[in-house]
Formats: structure tokens, C-alpha cells, sequence
């Protein structure tokens, strides 16, 4: 420890002799004689010393009052990062001018687009000029003053100002007009001729007739919406068929909607099969639509024909048994065909398209007989399967409305009027007294036939849309489709009631209306999905039994042969029909 404090004494000591060297040479002039002073100009003699001489690196100098001492800041600075003195802050800049710099970069500005004399504007004044500028295009030059206002105090659109005599938007409003004068009223006395407060104005036209100017427009805007009108009532596309086999007739006379009698099947029984089966493999595929098949119907008792109606906007008649040919097309609409239908013989068929208009088509000869439209898109479309009532059909439109049309005349005879979304669906229940239908809206209405009032509304919260209803074969029930990926089944014949322990799920369909159907026995219910999977359950224990990968998109319809224990056809948007066996 000791020798560490005698260390550190001695280094005082040495660093006090140095000073004390120091200021002792500072007075002291060095002579170039002595040879220390050239000691670095002469090359180092061995064995000599050398003595280091002491230099003062900074000497006092003698200072001119003329310059200026103290630091000098930057104008550009932005912040400083100590307190300068008032001197300091407003000292003169120095240095050299910016040779860069505008003419209006170096001028004197105390804001950033130049200088600003101080002013006052009243708001008032400064909003009535902004105004009258916008209005006007002409306000008064803030720059002179307001006591010698003369036709150069203006600035903007100066014609106007004089046109205008410079008055602004608070001071150029309209006049208040003269009171409009009426027609004296006689004297009061006078019963017959008194008028009082109802008499005329004087200046008032009784009649309305449009001046001859007004007539004319009123007359173009009336012939561009004639014209409008029939571009559109134009669109219905000719109506023509095409018969795809040879003979149309066999060697009988009989067309080919007669029922064949050799297909080992008795297609003219009313009875159903006793027991049906699980349909396992595909035994046959009609290709032929171009587009997506939208829906499937099969001849009415018989189902030995299949009438398919496609997106490409063509309906195809094809034969269920022997070669299963594509018979007849019918080519007659613009758009997609929506919906078909039987009438109870299979004669007739109606077939409602996206282009508006529902056809009545003769299923034998291919003609169309007549068309109807009101102007909307006919959702589905169902004749009425009373017997005495074959004239009349019934279409689910897209305004909301349900329309009934008269065959023979061509005419709307009913409307029912009660949805609050497009009608998607309609079923007749109960000995068709009444039919079912189904909408956008997610409810359920019961309607009596002919009788524009809904006598039953279902509706839940929990109820979703159900845009494919199916009637059990023994009448009692209605499957139907809900988007929430479940089959629910209502009882049809009087209380429309949820049976709330039949519920078949499993399947995804959310977004698309996929036909449900039972297998004739009612043992059964199949229905096609979005994944193009044919699905079979159980009626009684509502399992999911079977699962077919039918089509490669949408499997939009499945069908079970009435006639059959185990066909089923299947219909998707990938634009094929399928036979299961």
C-alpha cells in the first residue's frame, strides 16, 4: 500500500515541475543558436542525448475589437440543445448567400407561402365573400379598402360584379313576388254569384292539357317505352322440336307414349312394390344436356318416359326401359329451364325458364300450344291434379306472388298474394283441396284452392328455407328440404304439424334445392346433395344407410321408380342422368 501512495506522490511532483518549466520558458526567448533549437535538421549523432524543447501550442494573441467573439448558430437549425442568450438568437446571419435559393425562397416570409400582413376579417365577412365567389365568381379585393368600393375593388369575374353592381349572395335573393291577386268575389248579399275564399286566382288555367312542346316530349317517352316493352315481349324464342328415333309411330299406330307391356314389370298396376331395396350400382347414364340438369320428372303412373329440363335451356324425353334413347328435344326458351311438369295423362307438359315465361308443350308431337308470362321468373309451376281441373296451373313467381292461369283462355284467374320472398315450392295435399307452399321468406303456407288467404302460416325462428317439397306416396307427409342441412318431414293432412322425431341428416346441401323422394313402400328417402353424393335412409329409424358418389357436382334431383323395389335416377349439374339398380 505504501509504495503505491510514494508512486503517486512522485507523479505530482513531476506533472508541478513540468508547469513550473512551462511558464518559466514561456518568457524566455529560444535563440536558433543553441543546438537544441536545430537538433531535428541535423542527422542523430551516436551517443548523444537529446533535450526536448517546450512548445506553447496556443499563445496569447492580442484581439481586435472589430471581431466577434461568442458562437454563432445555424439558421437552419430546427432545435438547440442548450440555452443561448437573446444576443445569440437574433445575431445577423453570416457567411455566404445561397446561391440556390428563388427570388421568393430568399425573400423575408413569416409563413410558409410568403409574408402575411397582419388583417382582421370579420367571419361573417370572410364567409358572405367565399359564398358570393362560389355563387358569382366575383368577391371583393380584401387588399383595398372597403369605403372606396369602385369596379377594380373586384376580383374574379368582374362583368358580373358590374352586371350584378357588386351586391353579394346575402343581398341578391329574390324578391318577394306580389301576392297572387283572385277573382272578385261579388257581393255577399248575392248568394249565387258569391265566391268569398274559393274564388279562382286570376291568372289560374282550369285545364291540364299539355302545351304543344310538352306533348311532343310526352310523345318520345312514350314510344321508347313501347319499344322497350316489345324488345322484351319479343324474347320469347321459336318454339321448334326434334324427334330422335326413326319412327315416331310403331307398326301398330302407337306413339311412344304408350306404356310398354315386355318390360317384365307390370307398368300399369296402381299397386306399389311390397318390399324395396338399396339401389348399389350405376346400370345406365343419359348424357346429352350440354349444361346442368335442373330438374327430373318422370310419366305420370306409368314411369316407363323421363322428361329432364336443363340449364342449356333444352327438355329432353327419354325411355326408362329397353335402349333408353333421348326420344324428342324441346327447344323454345331463351334461359335456363327452371321447372317441369306433367299433366295427369303425360299428353301435356309445362315447363316454366328463367326468361319469364311458362309453355305448354304436347308431349307427343313436340308443338308448343301456348304460353303464358306476367312479366316475372316462374319458380316452380304445378297443374292441378284434380281431374275436372286440368285446365288450370298454378306458378310460384319471383315477385312474391303465387299466379293461377286458365289454359283455355290465357288468362290470370287467381292470384295469391300473401309471401314476403320468391315462392320456391308448391304441393298438393289433401285430395287436392289444398296445396303448400314454400318461400325465400322461411315459412310454410297452407292455402284452400282458389282462395287467395292462407288458412295455415307456419314460421319459427329457428326454421330456415326450404326450397324442395316432396308428398309422401300414401299422402300423409311432406319431406322437406331445409337449408340447414336436414330433411324435415310435416304431417299433411290437417295440423301441418314439425314431426320433430323424423329429422334425416348427414348430408350437405345448404345453398341448393336437392328433390327429396320415397321409395314406394315408404320404407325409404333419398336425396341428392351438394357434393354430388346420393344419400338412402331409413323412413322408420331416420339412420343414413347408403352413400353413393353419383355426379361430379351437384346431385340437384334423385327419384325413385314408382313401379320398381330398387331403381333410382339421379339428375346433376354436371350435366348427366343417372339409373341406380
Amino acid at each position: 500500500m505504501s509504495a503505491v501512495v510514494a508512486s503517486l506522490v512522485s507523479y505530482r511532483s513531476d506533472s508541478d515541475s513540468e508547469n513550473e518549466s512551462e511558464s518559466n520558458t514561456c518568457a524566455e526567448k529560444v535563440h536558433p543558436e543553441e543546438p537544441d533549437a536545430t537538433a531535428h535538421l541535423k542527422p542523430r549523432q551516436p551517443g548523444h542525448t537529446m533535450t526536448l524543447a517546450v512548445l506553447n501550442s496556443a499563445p496569447e494573441v492580442a484581439v481586435k475589437e472589430s471581431v466577434e467573439t461568442g458562437t454563432h448558430l445555424d439558421p437552419s437549425l430546427k432545435e438547440v440543445t442548450y440555452n443561448p442568450t437573446y444576443e445569440t438568437m437574433f445575431a445577423p446571419e453570416f457567411g455566404p448567400m445561397n446561391p440556390f435559393k428563388s427570388q421568393q425562397m430568399a425573400a423575408p416570409r413569416n409563413m410558409l407561402s410568403g409574408f402575411a400582413e397582419p388583417a382582421h376579417v370579420n367571419d361573417f365577412m370572410f364567409e358572405q365573400q367565399r359564398r358570393t365567389f362560389s355563387t358569382y365568381g366575383y368577391a371583393l379585393d380584401p387588399s383595398v379598402d372597403t369605403h372606396q368600393v369602385s369596379c377594380n375593388s373586384y376580383i374574379g369575374a368582374v362583368d358580373e360584379a358590374e352586371k350584378n353592381k357588386g351586391l353579394s349572395v346575402f343581398e341578391s335573393g329574390p324578391k318577394k313576388s306580389e301576392k297572387r291577386r283572385k277573382v272578385k268575389g261579388g257581393d255577399a248579399g248575392e248568394i249565387d254569384t258569391f265566391l268569398g275564399p274559393w274564388a279562382k286566382y286570376a291568372d289560374e288555367k282550369d285545364g291540364a292539357k299539355p302545351s304543344e312542346e310538352e306533348q311532343k316530349e310526352l310523345d318520345e317517352i312514350t314510344a321508347k317505352r313501347q319499344k322497350k316493352g316489345r324488345n322484351e315481349e319479343d324474347a320469347p324464342a321459336e318454339e321448334k322440336t326434334i324427334l330422335h328415333v326413326k319412327d315416331m309411330y310403331d307398326y301398330q299406330g302407337r306413339s311412344y307414349l304408350h306404356v310398354p307391356q315386355d318390360v317384365g314389370i307390370n307398368l300399369r298396376s296402381a299397386e306399389a312394390p311390397d318390399k324395396c331395396y338399396l339401389p348399389k350400382k350405376q346400370i345406365h347414364v343419359w348424357s346429352g344436356h350440354t349444361k346442368g340438369v335442373s330438374a327430373i320428372r318422370l310419366f305420370p303412373s306409368s314411369g316407363h318416359l323421363l322428361l329432364s329440363s336443363s340449364m342449356d335451356c333444352k327438355i329432353k324425353l327419354w325411355e326408362v326401359y329397353e335402349e333408353r334413347r333421348c326420344i324428342r328435344t324441346f327447344i323454345g326458351h331463351s334461359k335456363a329451364v327452371r321447372d317441369i311438369c306433367f299433366n295427369n295423362t303425360g299428353t301435356k307438359f309445362l315447363s316454366a325458364a328463367y326468361d319469364r315465361y311458362l309453355k305448354l308443350w304436347d308431349t307427343e308431337t313436340g308443338q308448343c300450344i301456348t304460353r303464358f308470362t306476367n312479366r316475372k321468373v316462374p319458380y316452380c309451376v304445378k297443374f292441378n291434379p284434380d281431374e275436372d281441373k286440368q285446365n288450370l296451373l298454378v306458378a310460384g313467381m319471383s315477385d312474391k306472388k303465387i299466379v293461377q292461369w286458365d289454359i283455355r283462355t290465357g288468362e290470370v284467374v287467381q292470384e295469391y298474394d300473401r309471401h314476403l320472398g320468391a315462392v320456391n315450392t308448391i304441393t298438393f295435399v289433401d285430395e287436392n283441396r289444398r296445396f303448400v307452399s314454400t318461400s325465400d321468406d322461411k315459412s310454410l303456407r297452407v292455402w284452400e284452392w282458389d282462395i287467395p288467404v292462407d288458412f295455415k302460416y307456419i314460421a319459427e325462428p329457428s326454421m330456415h328455407s326450404m326450397p324442395a317439397v316432396t308428398l309422401s306416396p300414401n299422402g300423409k307427409w311432406l319431406a322437406c328440404q331445409s337449408m340447414d342441412n336436414q330433411i324435415l318431414i310435416f304431417g299433411a293432412q290437417n295440423r301441418f304439424r314439425l314431426n320433430k322425431k323424423k329429422v334425416f341428416k348427414g348430408h350437405m346441401v345448404a345453398g341448393y334445392a336437392c328433390q327429396v323422394d320415397f321409395s314406394p313402400d315408404m320404407s325409404y328417402v333419398v336425396s341428392g346433395d351438394a357434393d354430388g353424393k346420393l344419400n338412402i335412409w331409413d323412413w322408420k329409424t331416420t339412420k343414413l344407410y347408403h352413400r353413393i358418389k353419383a355426379h361430379d357436382k351437384v346431385c340437384i334431383s334423385a327419384l325413385w321408380h314408382p313401379h320398381e323395389t330398387s331403381k333410382v335416377i339421379t339428375c346433376g349439374w354436371d350435366g348427366q342422368i343417372k339409373l341406380w339398380d
